[in-house]
């Protein structure tokens, strides 16, 4: 089983290109809403959890599934492994923020937070995310105008507070398969420090919703970095490129 996890400040519609894509090459493909995580107050990253175990409930407790996380949602790979039943077999981060290895793992760091502590309207809720830019660097992103309406409608407004927090890390979380595929910068950066970790990685060239864009080749390095199961003790890693590689 495929879960497709999205990121909280978007939501299940940025998958839903690639679930199709998966699911017409044989695959099982749950996609779970974090929409409603943001509502109430925190703490904010238990309902991350709450909400994929509860996508998972019809599942069989002891089938086994693969995390394929978005963005943001990265940074709850580890929580999200600690709170399922069913056993997490591997990790794809796409374009994705990393857990720490060890101890918490912020949101988004503190000179980000300064900026965000800005956008706030007095009741602590931000813009929808793609609210944060400018047109210029909002219109690359998306290749249909329906697609676009589609992801840009459904966000949430976030509280400020969910930035705010700070994410477990149970230790050992990296013990199983993990990969990482990135579009571009900055997210370049992180695929290298995956890399640096021993995990295998590839690259479709593209922008932070690319999996929107591209489906069949997202899906296809996906599919791709499942097919690898590096050892917990690699230390090092090759860079691909997805488009020659697959």
């Amino acid at each position: 089983m495929v879960v497709l996890v999205h990121s909280p400040s978007v939501g299940p519609a940025t998958w839903q290109p690639v679930a199709a894509e998966l699911r017409a090459r044989g695959r099982d493909v749950l996609v779970p809403s974090l929409l409603d995580v943001g509502v109430g107050q925190p703490p904010y990253w238990p309902r991350v959890v709450y909400a994929v175990r509860d996508a998972l409930s019809a599942t069989a407790p002891d089938r086994p599934v693969v995390l394929v996380v978005h963005s943001n949602a990265g940074l709850f790979v580890p929580a999200i492994r600690t709170g399922l039943v069913q056993p997490v077999f591997g990790s794809v981060f796409v374009d994705a923020a990393l857990p720490a290895r060890t101890g918490a793992t912020p949101v988004v760091p503190e000179q980000h937070l300064r900026l965000l502590r800005g956008m706030a309207d007095p009741a602590g809720r931000l813009p929808r995310w793609t609210d944060w830019f400018d047109e210029a660097d909002v219109a690359p992103m998306f290749s249909d105008p329906v697609i676009r309406h589609l992801i840009v409608g459904e966000q949430p407004r976030l509280p400020l507070a969910y930035y705010e927090q700070a994410v477990p890390v149970a230790p050992g979380w990296d013990d199983h398969p993990c990969g990482y595929l990135a579009f571009g910068p900055p997210y370049d950066r992180l695929a290298d420090e995956a890399a640096e970790r021993g995990w295998p990685v590839l690259t479709v060239p593209g922008r932070h919703l690319h999996q929107t864009v591209d489906p069949v080749a997202v899906s296809t390095a996906i599919l791709s970095l499942l097919e690898v199961h590096p050892g917990p003790s690699r230390s090092t890693a090759t860079r691909r490129d997805a488009a020659t590689s697959t």
